[in-house]
């Protein structure tokens, strides 16, 4: 009487039985399923969402800025100074402790640690370090200005409107 012999595929010298190659493939598929998990885990604990506002934006035609005039958008942080022909943003953040900054007769304000600034944003009195940084403004092909806060500029650039 003759031994039953078990079905097996030669692959190089090694014979692969059935329950070799399933442990194989059950194998590869947790792998898989592991590298997917993480790779999803990963993508979730992103946030696709950008919370607060832009750091580009229009705040309007250069006509509605009067000569002399020292606007302060107390919701977007900048003031905007027109001399003439001339714009420019002026940050109203404090160098000091990140205070709103008001606009005063002399230049600038801190209400919370009693910092001042000129009309330029240099430091006059206070603990405050810097001065206010000057932003980027441009003009829009609308023909609205357009004030960037992520490109800081060297004070005294004005735009010509």
């Amino acid at each position: 009487m003759k031994t039953p012999v078990k079905p097996a595929i030669e692959a190089g010298g090694d014979q692969l039985t059935r329950r070799r190659l399933l442990s194989w493939l059950s194998g590869f598929g947790l792998f898989g399923s592991l590298i997917i998990t993480v790779f999803s885990n990963l993508i979730f604990i992103k946030p696709r969402a950008t919370y607060g506002q832009p750091n580009r934006f229009s705040i309007g035609k250069p006509e509605e800025f009067p000569s002399g005039a020292r606007v302060s958008l107390d919701a977007r942080r900048v003031c905007i100074v027109r001399d003439g022909d001339k714009v420019a943003a002026i940050s109203t953040t404090c160098t000091h402790l990140g205070c709103i900054v008001s606009v005063s007769e002399t230049g600038f304000s801190c209400p919370c640690h009693g910092s001042r600034y000129d009309q330029d944003g240099n430091v006059t009195g206070g603990p405050a370090p810097r001065a206010l940084p000057w932003f980027q403004v441009s003009l829009a092909p609308n023909g609205e200005i357009e004030v960037d806060k992520d490109t800081e500029i060297e004070a005294g650039n004005y735009l010509r409107v």
